[in-house]
């Protein structure tokens, strides 16, 4: 299998695993782009702080996926003791790469260096993805999952044990919180415009998303053993059903909460990712129920594509003033605010699959 972050020759993958990064990307692009950001319903929202919604799923839900990939494209080459030199050099490229095109995204058209936002979404991809690979490279599954629990407890002691000046030791809000102090010092006039005080792609809770990648390495060690199929099925459902427990467990402590990718946060996502990539290998793999999941398909084989294309595209559009044209022509003159909202990011959900079918149809695959 080609150690690819997002996409490769379909030929002999894992099925399950590209339908779940094809549902978990179109579940990023539909939510990032409604008609109106003022009518939205609440599934498609973030939590305005500490708690979750569906939409709070998706982002780690990637990164877990990274995490399984990791494991199934480089396991074999290290178990067959293939020139690490080689895959470090392959690690440090791909990262690079991505977060490249997070900066290129986040100051197109007018790349104003002075407040370009450092931080973003596929930037946070690029480092976890750097961080996780090199610790799976270099050890073995117990040390990484005696690395990713020290993490955890480790980020949960700096949260609530020290205090940003001005604020009490363990204050959790968005001006207050030890990582929202970080982000401000450290990234300054490039920190998250909407956020002000605080970056939901900051430094300090890039920590734990690392380890949300650390359980998707774990859970790629499953799947690779000799255990029947069923069984590791079993397995997943059972870790996912712990993880999700003590997540919930420890939310009375440490609240779950995205922005700051609580310790909780980690769990519960991790645990809920694990049900749900039993579910797809169960019904995909298992039983080879295969035909409804085709749009995913075609989505998680080009997921790169998929959100660096209609990113370009919503900036264009809101440059050119066409989305805002579209919207209102289109849907709003026939709908109700919220649900000509949810029309509009349906809409432009099914566009981007009929452009990511023309290329899945001619075996274009992008990569880095």
């Amino acid at each position: 299998m080609s150690p690819k972050l997002f996409a490769a020759n379909p030929a002999g993958r894992l099925v399950s695993l590209d339908v779940f990064r094809g549902i978990t990307i179109a579940g990023m692009v539909l939510v990032n782009n409604p008609g109106t950001w003022s009518s939205i319903y609440w599934p498609l929202q973030h939590a305005e702080w500490h708690g979750w919604t569906p939409t709070d799923l998706v982002f780690p839900f990637f990164l877990f996926i990274v995490g399984v990939s990791i494991t199934l494209a480089f396991a074999r080459r290290v178990e067959e003791g293939g020139v690490k030199r080689d895959l470090y050099l392959k690690v440090l490229k791909r990262s690079a790469i991505i977060f490249g095109l997070g900066l290129f995204l986040n100051g197109f058209p007018y790349f104003n260096l002075g407040t370009i936002r450092i931080a973003g979404v596929l930037q946070r991809i690029a480092i976890c993805y750097l961080i996780a690979s090199l610790i799976f490279l270099t050890t073995k599954a117990r040390t990484q999952l005696l690395i990713a629990v020290a993490l955890l407890i480790a980020y949960c002691l700096v949260m609530t044990k020290l205090a940003a000046p001005g604020y009490a030791a363990g204050d959790l809000s968005k001006e207050g919180s030890i990582a929202s102090f970080v982000d401000r010092v450290i990234l300054r006039q490039h920190i998250w415009r909407q956020g002000r005080v605080y970056d939901p792609e900051g430094l300090l809770s890039t920590v734990p998303a690392v380890v949300t990648t650390l359980f998707g390495i774990l859970t790629g060690h499953w799947l690779r053993t000799e255990r029947a199929r069923t069984e590791k099925v079993v397995g997943m459902f059972v870790a996912g059903a712990i993880c999700v427990v003590l997540g919930w467990a420890w939310n009375p402590f440490f609240p779950i909460n995205k922005a700051l990718w609580t310790s909780s946060y980690v769990l519960f996502t991790a645990g809920l990712a694990l049900e749900f990539l039993a579910l797809c290998y169960w019904v995909i793999d298992i039983q080879g129920y295969r035909r409804w999941a085709w749009p995913f398909e075609v989505f998680g084989v080009n997921a790169l594509a998929l959100f660096v294309g209609t990113g370009l595209m919503v900036k264009l559009m809101g440059i050119w003033r066409v989305q805002g044209w579209v919207f209102k022509n289109l849907f709003l003159s026939w709908a109700e605010p919220i649900n000509a909202s949810l029309f509009y990011a349906i809409a432009f959900i099914l566009l981007w699959l009929v452009l990511m079918w023309l290329l899945y149809r001619k075996r274009i695959y992008i990569k880095v």
